[in-house]
C-alpha cells in the first residue's frame, strides 16, 4: 500500500497538472460513471492529502480517492492511450504550458464524489499527518501513551497517525532504537518528540524524492551519488542480513497483517 509520501506527491502534481482549468473526466470502466458525469468539465481547485487519502476540490464536490493495497495513478502529456481493462477513471486537460495532459486510475479501494460533511468525517477518524502543515505530534502520542497495545502496532494505525504504512514503521523505530514489541504507553514523551520529528524529515524528503531512503550516509556500502536501492533502509525487507549497526541478523514476524523487520540487539525490549 502507498505510504503518505506518495499520496502528497500525487496531490502536488495533480494540482500542478490540472488545478484552475475544466477537466474532462470519465470512467472507462464505468464503475465511476455516475460520479464522472458530476465532475466531467468542471474547474479543479485543488488536490490535498491527509495520510493514505486524496481529496480533489471542484467546488462544493470533493472527490476521494483512497488507493487501498492494488490502486494506483499513471499520468503523461499529449494523447492518453487508448482506455484498456479496469480503467476506473481518466482526466485529461489542458496542463500549464497549454500541453495536454491526462492521468488514469486503476485498482482504488475508493473513488468516490462526497459533500463537506462527508470528507469531514472520514478526517475526524485520522490521526495527524506528519506531511500536513500545522499537525501536532502530541496528539498521536496522547493515544500512544494511553495504550498498552505495541507501539509497532499502533504506528500502523491510522487513527492514531495518519500516512506512516509499513516501510516508515520499521525505519522510523530502527532509527530510534525502539522495540516494535514496547508498549505505547512505555514510550515518553521525549522519544515521540523525536520519532515525529525524524518522520517528518523523512516523509518530506520521500516527497522530494518519490522514494523512502532512511539510511545515514555512513551506514552504506557505497558513498556518495544517488542511493542504491539496497542501501536504502535499515531493516525493512533486510530478514537475515546483517544490521547496518551491530551485524546481528535483522529478525521478522507478522503484526497487524504486514511483515515487520527489526533488530533485536539495537531494538531490545
Amino acid at each position: 500500500m502507498p505510504e503518505g509520501h506518495t499520496l502528497h506527491r500525487l496531490a502536488r502534481d495533480q494540482s500542478l497538472a490540472f488545478a484552475g482549468r475544466p477537466v474532462h473526466v470519465t470512467s472507462p470502466q464505468g464503475r465511476f460513471a455516475a460520479g464522472a458525469a458530476l465532475l466531467d468539465d468542471r474547474v479543479l481547485d485543488e488536490v490535498t492529502a491527509h495520510g493514505k487519502h486524496l481529496f480533489a476540490c471542484f467546488g462544493a464536490d470533493i472527490l476521494h480517492v483512497h488507493l487501498g493495497l492494488y490502486g494506483s495513478y499513471t499520468a503523461g502529456t499529449g494523447t492518453p492511450p487508448p482506455p484498456r481493462g479496469a480503467l476506473r477513471m481518466r482526466w485529461q486537460g489542458e496542463g500549464p504550458d497549454g500541453l495536454g495532459v491526462w492521468t488514469d486510475l486503476r485498482g482504488a479501494t475508493a473513488c468516490e464524489v462526497l459533500a463537506a460533511p462527508e470528507v469531514d468525517r472520514i478526517l475526524d477518524r485520522l490521526g495527524p499527518d506528519p506531511l500536513r502543515p500545522r499537525s501536532d505530534g502530541a496528539v498521536a502520542h496522547r493515544r500512544i501513551a494511553g495504550s498498552r497495545t505495541a507501539i509497532g502496532a499502533l504506528l500502523m494505525d491510522q487513527s492514531v497517525l495518519a500516512g506512516v504504512g509499513n516501510v516508515y514503521r520499521a525505519e522510523i523505530l530502527f532509527r530510534h532504537g525502539v522495540s516494535p514489541f514496547r508498549p505505547g504507553r512505555d514510550v515518553d514523551a521525549g522519544t515521540w518528540a523525536a520519532m515525529w520529528a525524524d518522520l517528518v524529515v523523512l516523509m518530506r524528503a520521500g516527497v522530494r524524492m518519490g522514494r523512502i531512503v532512511t539510511t545515514r550516509p555512513e551506514h552504506r556500502t557505497r558513498r556518495g551519488g544517488a542511493v542504491r536501492r539496497e542501501d536504502a533502509h535499515y531493516v525493512y525487507r533486510r530478514t537475515g542480513l546483517p544490521c547496518r549497526v551491530c551485524a546481528t541478523p535483522v529478525q521478522t514476524q507478522v503484526m497487524v497483517g504486514r511483515n515487520l523487520y527489526w533488530c533485536p540487539v539495537c531494538q531490545a525490549v
